[in-house]
């Protein structure tokens, strides 16, 4: 139950699109809600192209209608050109013919999302820095902050729930209980610009991203609102650094980087670059915990994944879902505090898991798409096996899986199977004998659920409710 002597039920560190979606959710709810964002939007972030499991996050926020207004690229699919294959995932056909997303410039999109935050009823302080969290045993109780004009005078806000949405920042995961453990697979570089006049790969379906795979890494090709192309390449750092010696400028090794591959040298011809390039370290990692007493981290607050799927907004988004509804059941006294930290932890570290063996297995023993289609077959519900592996996987990297997955006890897999997959996934890697790629230690993700039947056992009758109002909703048993 809320404490009426708090300043706030909530606080919410970041106002990224975890935080103004937790945020959103949680004050439409009838919750107090502050939210303190380091930045003052609008302000520039990379990851531009939305999974289908944002829409419903997005209505369930308030926010949907004010991002269908905004004149971004719809996206219907993705086309992957991946080794020797090639994949033409068109959700239309593979999904159903409402699955689609956007491709978004994020100062705006974000920007959206934290103005949505405030029109739900929650307090948006912008320009404001998390100094300090202060706790009272192993439960927060207030924070000391700063606001960008008045560096020297120090407020504190006390709460009943602390939601930590910092991002890679981690002011709880990485600044206070230092409990990150990289990825070693995933120790990549980013590097990208912005292009006016290019095209997309024959027979993409509508707004597609075009993934290109080469020996230095990989591509991305996303088009824009208003003939504007976001073209990026992600390769190990390693390689990196070895390759960008032979250049005197990080533009002339992108542009020669974006030329090499013939494919992407054909979707570029006659395109104008707009002349900056942005780099940026890319470092997967994933926290030890993604709760305590009082406290949730969502999005990159918990964990990192390389944006090979796309899945940097979906799980931020998807986090903020799960955990808005797990603190709503809190401070409600609807279910005790640690059955729905546990819910949260349950459903949270699930979907990333699955995306994490899914990405992985693309980085390191890819050997054809059959192969890999059968295998991200396993990853869902056995109810799934009856479509064609393609149709599985589309599911799962569009999102949409996981959020059927929150609202659906029954429709579950079994952990069993994710622990199962993630497990042979560190295996395999140990025997890989890359120049760059080292092995993927699964056991930071999985910490907790080592007894695969412990957690379904648990959480088996537990799922996500919109109505009344958001909350986790126990199923009777009989």
């Amino acid at each position: 139950m809320a404490d009426s002597d708090k300043d706030v039920d909530i606080l919410v560190i970041g106002g990224g699109p975890a935080g103004s979606t937790a945020a959103a959710m949680l004050a439409r709810n009838g919750f107090n809600v502050l939210l303190l964002e380091r930045e003052v939007f609008p302000r520039y972030h990379i990851g531009e192209s939305l999974l289908a499991s944002c829409l419903p996050t997005l209505r369930l926020s308030g926010a949907f209608d004010a991002v269908a207004e905004a004149g971004f690229t719809v996206k219907r699919g993705s086309v992957f050109r991946w080794e020797q294959d090639e994949w033409l995932l068109d959700w239309r056909r593979l999904v159903d013919q409402d699955a689609w997303s956007w491709q978004v410039d994020r100062a705006t999109y974000d920007d959206i999302l934290l103005r949505n935050a405030t029109k739900q009823g929650a307090t948006v302080t912008e320009g404001a820095t998390v100094r300090n969290v202060i706790f009272d045993g192993d439960r927060p109780m207030a924070v000391e902050w700063t606001q960008q004009d008045e560096r020297d005078v120090i407020r504190t806000t006390t709460f009943d729930f602390l939601v930590d949405a910092s991002g890679r920042t981690g002011v709880l995961g990485k600044k206070h209980f230092d409990m990150r453990t990289p990825h070693e697979l995933f120790q990549n570089v980013g590097i990208w610009g912005y292009w006016t006049g290019a095209r997309l790969l024959p027979n993409s379906p509508e707004g597609a991203i075009n993934v290109i795979s080469s020996p230095d890494g990989w591509y991305w090709h996303i088009p824009l609102a208003d003939d504007r192309w976001s073209v990026g390449l992600v390769t190990h750092k390693q390689r990196f650094t070895e390759s960008r010696e032979r250049f005197d400028t990080l533009d002339e090794y992108y542009l020669d980087m974006v030329h090499a591959p013939d494919s992407l040298r054909d979707l570029l011809k006659g395109a104008q670059f707009e002349g900056k390039v942005r780099a940026e370290q890319e470092y997967s990692y994933v926290s030890e915990r993604f709760c305590g007493p009082g406290y949730i981290l969502i999005g990159d607050a918990a964990c990192f994944l390389d944006p090979l799927l796309s899945t940097g907004v979906h799980l931020a988004q998807y986090s903020a879902m799960v955990g808005a509804a797990s603190i709503a059941t809190i401070l409600r006294d609807d279910m005790p505090e640690q059955e729905a930290l546990a819910f949260f932890d349950y459903t949270y570290r699930r979907a990333y898991s699955r995306m994490l063996v899914l990405v992985s297995r693309m980085y390191r023993d890819y050997i054809g798409m059959d192969d890999y289609f059968g295998k991200s077959q396993l990853l869902v519900h056995d109810d799934g096996h009856s479509e064609r592996p393609v149709q599985s996987f589309t599911r799962i990297s569009t999102g949409l899986t996981d959020v059927r997955e929150a609202a659906d006890a029954e429709g579950r897999v079994s952990t069993a199977a994710i622990v199962e997959a993630a497990e042979n996934a560190k295996d395999d890697a140990a025997k890989a004998n890359l120049k760059y790629i080292g092995g993927i230690d699964m056991s930071p993700v999985w910490n907790i659920w080592r007894d695969p039947l412990g957690p379904d056992t648990a959480m088996g009758d537990i799922r996500i409710t919109a109505e009344p109002w958001l909350g986790l909703y126990r199923e009777a048993t009989t």
